[in-house]
């Protein structure tokens, strides 16, 4: 199978399922986001208890490719030590902007390695990253 096509594959499965995409009533922390130039906007809820990302949710709205970011993140981010979440989503971002990554971080975005063709395609960038830009806001007012 082409990378394309698992991009495609990937994308609308996520897209679809919506397993992710529900309120979580324990949610600790809220992050909205919103771009107002194509209309994602995203509000990912965290429940982070003793340093650990418990559990993960998001509603509201998006194009395929915002909202099948967001669940994979959330997929990859549960159960995940908050420094180890900070670390993917630090690794996520630096590989949309076209910088390198080892085989060991590439390996550790796992299914979110499907975006990396982001990097060249500019008017995808936001709609790729907003659930990225919301992880981090959160895991930066939590303690590790």
């Amino acid at each position: 199978m082409s990378m394309d096509s698992l991009y495609t594959e990937l994308i609308m499965m996520h897209n679809r399922s919506g397993h992710n995409k529900h309120v979580l009533p324990e949610a600790t922390h809220i992050e909205r986001g919103h771009n107002p130039n194509c209309g994602d906007d995203l509000t990912l809820q965290l429940w982070i208890e003793e340093g650990i990302v418990k559990d993960a949710a998001y509603v509201g709205h998006g194009c395929a490719i915002s909202q099948a970011a967001m669940s994979i993140m959330i997929d990859l981010v549960k159960e995940k030590p908050v420094a180890e979440a900070k670390v993917l989503a630090h690794d996520y971002l630096r590989m949309i902007r076209g910088e390198q990554l080892t085989e060991e971080q590439r390996d550790a975005l796992a299914d979110a390695i499907v975006f990396e063709s982001l990097s060249k395609m500019p008017a995808r960038v936001k709609c790729g990253t907003l659930g990225w830009h919301c992880l981090e806001v959160s895991l930066a007012e939590t303690a590790e």
